[in-house]
């Protein structure tokens, strides 16, 4: 559908299903009828504050010249921003880490057999972008390739993911001894070059095809918003699925005195070569393979013949080089006191470096966040006393695998297991529809602020514009029905990418992320084009979805903050666990019914075999037969938490009047209480990660693994571990049910 009648479909939607929307109360979660009044006078207040122009004025200085991680730029962007900060009336400081960081010596991709081809691995500065030549650029690479030089032939492996090697270990391909080259897309980066030095490929080329985000999408930049042949994408391929930061320090921060591994030691530094090209340089490259056509579905839309290679004809020399140095990383820490819980933290963050200028990644972000801290600096000046201390943050080092804020995480880990109440967290930030996910004991929390907040293009909530859209892209009749009734709204899960790896699930802090998106698709992600010229065209031109994101944002923080009693309903996550626990027993018996009918096929052909005098008798191998999985007593553990859970939010509900020093203990126990769902030795090969719900998948990257022990242990076939994954994950619900049983106990005696 062409974007115009999609708008027009949506926004019909969304006006339709204003009639049904929420109308700001005097009911807010958590708040008395007598404070909500307090808080909804408070939040008018902020919104008034708020100015599309502020933000837009913070984006353009922000992104004037590149800044990445221990360049000029970003201590200058540090600088402006501790400024900014302090003249709102914050008590700011800079935190610096030690944090290795590899920046390119040597970069060569050549073309050796059956022609020759040396690749430009530059972008082309265009005369429409002002920032596009800027000196200062990092070139075009990713972070944490090995050092290598290597030549081989080269075999095109569509996204590089496991089914891709399983499709070419069928057409009797094999990548050992080769360099492989990968398309963008269906993953995150890491897992390419991840899954093939796994198969014995011996160096990685990563390349964009214009199918996922080029010409075949729109026209290229700068006459449209994707990318053209030149455009690079930029990027990480740190195996942060085992832990994120520095590689040297996992575990602790990396401060000046911190002990550090070799470069040798740490596991999550790639071990191949690997280097990420436009589609100018991969034309040739493709162009020149032969061998086997690549199945339909393998196929981009460049106009060559897509085919597989690896028989020799292609050559490839790929040499890659670094400097291998510790910067500063600049981690901005602003606070406002709290007036009556001082020890009680809301924190809030949104990173400041980027991989050249970062208009988008991550300044939009950024600037929303600085407009929230603006606003709410002045209504501190005029006498408004937050009761929970507010920390806003504004990290460095997020593009290389999340380094300053990991680092400051593990840090002050003792310190915020005591105080953490929440960490929200966002990253870029452009015109189209509301996204949260997070932690699910929020959902109905963020449900009622969705709600409150206006789209900017259609004065419906930002929930039913979300609802609306929905809606239109379900694939049924019935589905549409079901998504345009749906009353609430479901928080996604967090697997990896930003900022909040390490406050959920290293330290197990309730935790949030936000953002708007879905009408600023494009091709600028980390290349030069990332900019303000491209931002004001093509993203969100006025800055009206930075001042809604500041909104959204802003009351979560506000409510938090002042709330009589936390607004976590366990309900909700409970109900989402079970979802889950359905899942994975779904999935184990799927995986049983398969194997089994494979196995009875092979025992049968082995019999047919065995009673033909003709032939040789053989017992072929089948599949491991799925053994029993004992869910029972996980499922008692869910049902039990649904008792609790259920009770402690009718008693969360009649306290609200209570005064606030009597409910200072069961506010306590209903923030801490999701650190009970953390595994105290951590999930298997991977100990950093310690949320029993919610964890990156270990060949997904930066998409989510719910009931990750379980999950990836049925899939990879490891029964034993399977089972004692369930005990794992029951011991962490029953934790919690202990928890709510605790906060039930205290509500009642208050």
């Amino acid at each position: 559908m062409k974007r115009k009648n999609y708008l027009l479909t949506v926004c019909l939607c969304g006006l339709c299903l204003l009639q049904q929307g929420h109308a700001q109360s005097n009911r807010l979660e958590g708040f008395s009828p007598a404070s909500a009044q307090k808080q909804t006078d408070l939040e008018q207040k902020f919104d008034h504050l708020l100015k599309s122009s502020s933000i837009g004025a913070n984006i353009k200085e922000l992104s004037a010249e590149p800044h990445h991680l221990g360049s000029p730029g970003g201590k200058r962007v540090a600088d402006a921003i501790l400024k900014k900060f302090r003249e709102y009336g914050w008590d700011a400081k800079i935190e610096t880490y030690q944090v290795l960081f590899p920046t390119p010596k040597t970069r060569v991709l050549e073309l050796t057999e059956p022609t020759r081809f040396s690749a430009t691995l530059k972008e082309l500065a265009v005369p429409e972008d002002a920032t596009s030549g800027q000196e200062g650029q990092l070139p075009t690479y990713v972070a944490w390739s090995a050092d290598g030089d290597v030549t081989g032939d080269l075999v095109y492996v569509n996204f590089g993911l496991p089914d891709d090697y399983k499709q070419l270990e069928k057409l009797n391909i094999d990548v050992k001894g080769k360099i492989v080259i990968a398309r963008y897309g269906h993953s995150w980066r890491g897992i390419k070059p991840k899954i093939a030095y796994e198969h014995g490929a011996i160096g990685c080329i990563i390349y964009s095809d214009p199918k996922e985000d080029g010409y075949y999408q729109g026209d290229e930049y700068p006459k449209g918003a994707f990318k053209n042949e030149y455009t690079v994408q930029r990027g990480s391929v740190m195996d942060m699925v085992v832990y994120p930061g520095d590689p040297l320090t996992p575990g602790t921060g990396s401060t000046q005195k911190a002990k550090r591994l070799t470069r040798e030691e740490a596991t999550t530094i790639m071990k191949i070569p690997v280097l990420p090209i436009g589609y100018h340089d991969a034309l040739p490259l493709l162009s020149a393979l032969e061998g086997l056509v690549a199945p339909q579905e393998w196929r981009g839309s460049l106009p060559i013949t897509y085919k597989i290679g690896g028989v020799g004809k292609a050559k490839v020399h790929l040499k890659t080089e670094f400097n291998w140095d510790i910067v500063p990383a600049y981690d901005i820490i602003a606070k406002i006191k709290g007036s009556e819980f001082p020890d009680e933290w809301v924190i809030r963050g949104n990173h400041h470096d980027a991989w050249v200028n970062g208009a988008s990644d991550p300044i939009s972000g950024q600037a929303s966040l600085l407009e929230e801290a603006k606003a709410i600096g002045q209504l501190v000046k005029s006498g408004y006393k937050p009761k929970r201390t507010l920390v806003y943050c504004a990290w460095d080092g997020e593009e290389q695998s999340l380094l300053g804020s990991t680092e400051w995480a593990e840090d002050h880990q003792n310190e915020l297991a005591k105080k953490a109440v929440t960490y929200i967290n966002t990253d870029g930030n452009g015109r189209g529809f509301f996204g949260a996910e997070g932690s699910h004991a929020f959902e109905k929390f963020v449900t009622e602020i969705a709600k409150d907040v206006k789209d900017p293009e259609t004065e419906s909530s930002v929930f039913e514009r979300r609802r609306a859209v929905d809606a239109v892209r379900s694939g049924s009749p019935k589905l549409k029905k079901e998504a345009l009734a749906k009353n609430d709204y479901s928080l996604g899960a967090l697997g990896t990418g930003s900022d909040y790896s390490a406050f959920l699930q290293h330290l197990g802090i309730p935790t949030l992320s936000f953002g708007f998106g879905g009408e600023d698709a494009g091709g600028e992600y980390h290349s030069i084009y990332d900019s303000y010229d491209n931002y004001v065209r093509f993203k969100d031109p006025g800055f009206v979805y930075g001042v809604a994101l500041s909104q959204v944002v802003g009351r979560t923080v506000l409510r938090l903050a002042d709330a009589d009693i936390l607004p976590f309903d366990y309900r909700s996550l409970q109900k989402t666990i079970s979802k889950y626990f359905q899942e994975v027993t779904h999935l184990s018996e799927q995986i049983r019914e398969e194997n089994g009918i494979e196995n009875e096929l092979i025992e049968a052909k082995a019999y047919q075999l065995a009673t033909d005098p003709q032939k040789i008798v053989v017992t072929p191998k089948g599949k491991e037969v799925v053994p029993d999985l004992d869910f029972n007593n996980l499922k008692t553990a869910l049902d039990s938490l649904q008792i609790s859970a259920t009770k402690l939010y009718e008693l969360q509900e009649q306290l609200s009047a209570v005064p606030d020093k009597k409910k200072e203990k069961l506010n306590n126990v209903l923030f801490q209480a999701e650190k009970q769902l953390l595994i105290p030795t951590g999930l298997p090969r991977r100990s950093w990660y310690k949320h029993a719900i919610y964890a990156p998948g270990f060949y997904t990257g930066y998409g989510v693994k719910t009931l990750p022990g379980i999950r990836e242990a049925i899939e990879e076939g490891h029964w034993q571990e399977t089972q004692e994954q369930i005990v794992v994950v029951t011991e962490a619900v029953n934790r919690l049910n202990k928890a709510l049983g605790s906060a039930i106990q205290i509500a009642k005696d208050i």
